[in-house]
């Protein structure tokens, strides 16, 4: 099963992705961690992102398609894959279809999870972590015993520095403008499958099983 997850910034992509990982037996693909991973080996593509990075340049396309197919080559991800975090544009869904096409290893689907912004605002803003425990937390959705439980042990919850509504803001502004286009290339190719990513997390997990 060759798959690409798509999905706004606090959709659950990463959560959803190690779920089944685990359960399928293919690897999670994250594009940041797979370009740390290139770049600490010292691969061919590896060089020339560390190469990019130290010069305060962005890595190109490129490159991290080159990352992509040096790491699709590993064994583990000879019966699957699940794309996190890439293509971000059409140009890259473009270029990754092509990818795929020399490499015998076309996608079988691109699954959206869908939720509504309103609702992505609260999940983002809303996040904390509890001073004592670690614990993560939200204001708006988690059950108030736990925040209690926190506060109650001299705790308190803190905000991450880039989860205020202006940055997430600017966030989901981005997404829209480049990565929404990616959806409608997906949808053009009949690979989309759309998945809403709304409830408890093994209840979206079901309705992502039952979409595969």
């Amino acid at each position: 099963m060759r798959i690409v997850l798509l999905g706004a910034p606090g959709s659950g992509k990463g959560t959803q992705a190690k779920k089944l990982e685990a359960d399928r037996g293919i690897p999670q693909i994250s594009t940041g961690d797979m370009l740390r991973e290139a770049v600490a080996a010292g691969t061919r593509f590896g060089a020339k992102a560390k190469e990019t990075m130290a010069a305060g340049r962005l890595v190109s396309d490129d490159i991290v398609l080159g990352i992509l197919s040096e790491r699709l080559a590993r064994p583990d991800a000879a019966d699957g894959f699940i794309l996190d975090g890439f293509p971000r544009t059409r140009k890259q869904a473009a270029d990754l279809e092509e990818l795929l096409d020399e490499l015998g290893a076309p996608l079988d689907a691109a699954i959206l999870l869908d939720v509504d912004f309103d609702n992505l605002m609260k999940r983002l803003t809303g996040r904390r972590t509890c001073s004592v425990t670690g614990k993560l937390l939200n204001v708006y959705f988690s059950p108030q015993e736990e925040i209690d439980e926190c506060l109650n042990a001299g705790g308190e919850l803190i905000q991450r520095e880039d989860d205020n509504e202006a940055t997430i803001r600017s966030r989901l502004d981005v997404y829209r403008e480049q990565t929404e286009p990616v959806i409608d290339y997906y949808r053009d190719r009949n690979k989309l499958r759309t998945v809403e990513a709304e409830g408890s997390i093994d209840a979206i997990y079901e309705r992502l099983r039952q979409a595969l």
